[in-house]
């Protein structure tokens, strides 16, 4: 099946108009004509090759959605014409212990990227920066009509990726849950949180983010560089979410956990981090992390939001200008999320 988008060829090269064939569909498959792709912080990391191991010609994106233009003979959730979606992943192993729990992006055999990946034929996946992508039904989820279909794509990503540990460790009612960064990440995880009903802290360095976290929902916004007042919050979070890539002491955020407290780590530093012994065995804290949730729990995270009318805020970008939005994404001047629209995607 013929494919056009846009591919970096090395880590110095800019995207490029790219012509490639996805695979054709087999029975199970799902067609999806792309309407819009989010850009993800980590599109930029592996374009430029700086987590190591980058597969090129690369073809990223794995916030997208479009309609369905064709559905193989077993598929039964989709029909032409319906809206759908395909995140991080495309496929995983199927059959062992965390895939029958629909854990599938921590599969044991290794899940299969939507891009910059091999599938487990040894053929390079493509992502969706691109005119459709084949997908397993599977791994395609479908979006309600009721929300904007742009500010939807982040949810593939962004969305899931803060849902999902949230709901692991039950934040809600009764809960003081905390969230440090509000950008692509920080600001689904302080919607979200909010929504649950959990008392939430928006932690940021920036004075000038404070209203906007208000209006997106947090109860209390501490500027993380004032020692005063992060001291006023010492044992008191059943859980903390770090939004951020960025290298900095967390020690001081694992101090602000109570009695069997969680610190999560969402973002990718580039660097090892340092953490003291003490900060942890004081009130038997967990440092832990969290991927993505597994295909049941992303369509649960897309209909919660169509129920309660929650989307990214999102800007959004041309292919015309993709290395300008690259630089924009990493000095964080977007709120809060890039999508590139396809009706700006142009032929070789």
């Amino acid at each position: 099946m013929k494919s056009h988008g846009y591919a970096a060829h090395s880590k110095t090269s800019p995207l490029v108009p790219f012509d490639f064939d996805r695979r054709e569909p087999n029975p199970e498959d799902v067609v999806v004509a792309i309407e819009y792709s989010g850009i993800c912080h980590s599109d930029i990391h592996q374009v430029r090759d700086e987590w190591g191991g980058s597969i090129y010609p690369m073809v990223p994106g794995h916030e997208i959605v479009g309609k369905v233009t064709a559905v193989g003979s077993a598929v039964t959730k989709f029909k032409v014409g319906d809206l759908a979606g395909v995140g991080v992943l495309v496929d995983s192993c199927r059959v062992c212990e965390n895939c029958k729990a629909s854990e599938e992006p921590y599969c044991v055999k290794g899940m299969v990227g939507t891009y910059n990946a091999k599938d487990y034929a040894g053929n390079p996946t493509y992502g969706g920066y691109a005119t459709n992508i084949v997908a397993s039904e599977r791994y395609t989820h479908t979006i309600s009509p009721k929300l904007d279909l742009a500010a939807v794509a982040p949810l593939l990503c962004a969305g899931i990726t803060t849902y999902s540990p949230l709901r692991h460790w039950n934040a809600g009612p009764g809960k003081k849950v905390g969230v440090i960064g509000l950008g692509g990440l920080g600001h689904m995880a302080l919607k979200f949180a909010h929504s649950f009903g959990a008392h939430v802290v928006q932690f940021t360095t920036s004075e000038s983010k404070v209203e906007d976290a208000k209006k997106l929902g947090a109860d209390e916004v501490v500027i993380s560089k004032d020692a005063a007042a992060m001291a006023k919050h010492a044992g008191s979070f059943d859980l903390i979410i770090d939004c951020v890539s960025a290298m900095y002491d967390r020690n001081s955020f694992l101090n602000l956990l109570r009695l069997n407290g969680t610190f999560c780590l969402l973002g990718l530093p580039g660097e090892p981090i340092a953490i003291t012994p003490f900060s942890i065995l004081a009130n038997r804290r967990s440092f832990a992390g969290s991927m993505i949730g597994g295909m049941n729990q992303t369509q649960e995270m897309l209909d919660y939001c169509a129920e309660k009318n929650i989307v990214s805020d999102i800007e959004l970008a041309s292919y015309d200008n993709l290395e300008e939005v690259y630089e924009r994404v990493i000095k964080g001047d977007v709120k809060y999320r890039f999508v590139l629209d396809n009706k700006t995607l142009k032929q070789a």
